[in-house]
């Protein structure tokens, strides 16, 4: 694209014309082929997901939480009433298709729609729900929802720069790395270094196809493995 610049020669951004602000999201359930992103209810989800996330024996899903562990089901779903029931940051369990289970949660957060920006989060997937189909797919349709349904221009992932998994989970997804916000907040009494990744929207239409390419039907064995793997990150 051709440089952009006023009348006095300063270079400026390109023209979005016929702008409008865009919806904020709708607590509608995502339907996918293997999962389902619905909003969060602690009577149907508190007492699944935290059985789900007893699994992860050592609490090494909640290090880079800002919250968590929890010791009790009454621990988790007074954490669940008090924290995920508002409107931003928007709370989604991700529930398991095949068992009709709740296995993770994600959330949308940081949700600017008068810039088109919306921001993913929050995302806490129980050993169940790791390195799965679902796990995947709970994201696509999320990204989907902002990009297809809702116009947002940019969607964002952020994480502790010291989360090597989430890094490379976003960089998987698709996200591009734009730099690390030093000293940018504290939690659990450390210092949190904030990695910073974005989609925008002129890279959405390649992603999905990549997506929809790798969670097709015929990409899977009859045992369930992947054929190809996801090839987001080249986009």
């Amino acid at each position: 694209m051709s440089e952009l610049t006023n009348d006095l020669g300063q270079r400026i951004g390109a023209p979005v014309p016929q702008w409008t602000a865009r919806p904020r999201p709708l607590r509608t359930p995502m339907q996918g082929r293997f999962c389902r992103v619905e909003s969060i209810d602690p009577d149907r989800h508190a007492a699944e997901l935290h059985q789900a996330n007893l699994q992860d024996a050592t609490g090494a899903n909640w290090t880079y939480l800002a919250y968590g562990p929890f010791a009790t089901l009454d621990e988790y779903r007074a954490w669940m009433t008090a924290t995920c029931l508002g409107d931003d940051p928007l709370f989604y369990a991700v529930v398991d298709q095949r068992t009709g289970r709740a296995v993770g949660v994600a959330s949308y957060l940081r949700i600017d729609p008068a810039a088109g920006v919306i921001e993913v989060g929050h995302i806490n997937y129980s050993p169940a729900l790791q390195r799965t189909p679902a796990s995947t797919e709970a994201m696509y349709l999320m990204m989907r929802r902002a990009f297809d349904e809702l116009g947002y221009r940019r969607y964002e992932w952020k994480c502790d720069a010291l989360n090597a998994p989430s890094r490379s989970a976003a960089e998987r997804l698709g996200f591009r790395f734009e730099g690390i916000f030093r000293q940018a907040t504290i939690y659990k009494n450390r210092n949190r270094d904030t990695a910073w990744y974005s989609i925008v929207d002129s890279e959405w239409p390649a992603l999905k196809m990549a997506f929809e390419q790798w969670l097709s039907a015929d990409n899977f064995d009859a045992a369930g493995r992947q054929r190809k793997s996801l090839n987001a990150r080249s986009v």
